[in-house]
């Protein structure tokens, strides 16, 4: 059977794409069929925004989206209907690009956002955003079984031996690349404490920590899944992802590293298909709803750091400030990192290939 999608291009190139939409349609995301939210016009009594986001970031939305729904009904009397597609990063990234056809979305890195710039699909400005088009920040941390029976306390501890060790495949994962900036970033300041920042000591730490790795999982959610199912000693994630699990009733114990990164993570109008379906000026609404006090609050409860300044503050008890906390400046910026450890040559792939 031939599925009609009028939103999705169906080719050769494509085919990855379509198949990220129709297993988000399939498992519940959407509880309407795509040719059902294609039918409605943009500019009628009802509006389908295509949301395409990455995964940690799933549980927050499913409290936002009705608020927003809701705030929007109000303001215009246009009831909004959501398709949503929730994947690793560099995956939802990827989809877009291969024809999935999102209004919005919502990354893990700016990184990300920068490769639909580079096909026409997000505007340049896209920064021009509040806080920089960001709409939520965390940091790496670790999380351990309860009572962290290994005395876990810093990166430096995933390098004993022994110890088994989580994080998503970064060729897949945002969240994974973080973890990889943050552990050699970690790597850089203790070779800072020896005297000098030093590349090649940042590298060699990283390798000792991959060298106990258990798994390598397409996401951050998958990592945090395989952690519950029982696999490995110590998981590096974001803090927001062991947060929100917690709050759900798993039972972790959240360490927060001295040497650690601050992520962002950006949303934006994909500014090709929003025009093409009509639905720009719902769109921007939901990227400004996502600053909104009533969804940073949202994020907060979910054990994301807000970009609202009064949420944060309402929230700061919660999130402790380690002292050697680092942004990607310190690693030289995105295109660096990009450079200097994802390239083909780059310090990661060395790492992968005992180089």
């Amino acid at each position: 059977m031939k599925p009609s999608l009028s939103r999705l291009k169906v080719n050769m190139s494509g085919l990855l794409a379509f198949l990220l939409l129709m297993s988000a349609l399939l498992s519940g995301c959407s509880r309407e069929t795509a040719t059902e939210a294609s039918a409605a016009p943009a500019s009628g009594k009802e509006v389908t925004l295509v949301i395409g986001a990455y995964s940690i970031v799933k549980d927050a939305m499913a409290d936002i989206l009705p608020k927003f729904q809701q705030e929007w009904k109000a303001k215009t009397g246009q009831t909004v209907k959501f398709q949503e597609s929730y994947e690793a990063s560099g995956t939802q990234a990827r989809a877009i690009i291969g024809g999935f056809e999102a209004d919005v979305t919502l990354l893990a890195m700016e990184g990300d956002v920068d490769k639909l710039v580079k096909e026409g699909l997000v505007s340049k400005q896209w920064r021009d955003a509040p806080d920089g088009g960001m709409i939520t920040r965390s940091i790496v941390a670790l999380g351990t079984r309860e009572g962290n029976p290994l005395g876990i306390r810093d990166f430096t501890d995933l390098t004993k031996p022994g110890v088994k060790v989580l994080y998503p495949n970064p060729q897949t994962s945002g969240g994974a690349q973080w973890d990889i900036n943050a552990i050699y970033g970690a790597g850089l300041k203790l070779s800072e404490e020896q005297g000098q920042k030093d590349p090649a000591y940042a590298k060699a730490f990283l390798e000792k920590v991959h060298r106990n790795i258990e798994s390598l999982d397409k996401s951050g959610r998958a990592s945090m899944a395989a952690f519950e199912y029982g696999v490995g000693d110590v998981v590096v994630t974001y803090e927001n992802e062991l947060l929100a699990r917690i709050r759900q009733g798993q039972k972790y114990d959240v360490i927060i590293p001295k040497y650690t990164i601050k992520i962002e993570n950006p949303a934006a109008v994909v500014d090709k298909y929003a025009d093409q379906h009509g639905t720009r000026k719902v769109a921007e609404a939901f990227v400004e709803y996502l600053r909104s006090k009533e969804a940073q609050t949202v994020f907060a409860e979910y054990g994301f750091r807000p970009v609202n300044e009064e949420v944060l503050k309402a929230n700061e008890s919660r999130y402790p400030v380690p002292s050697g906390l680092f942004d990607i400046s310190y690693l030289g910026g995105w295109d660096e990192v990009r450079e200097t450890l994802y390239s083909k040559k780059g310090i990661w792939y060395q790492v992968l290939a005992g180089i």
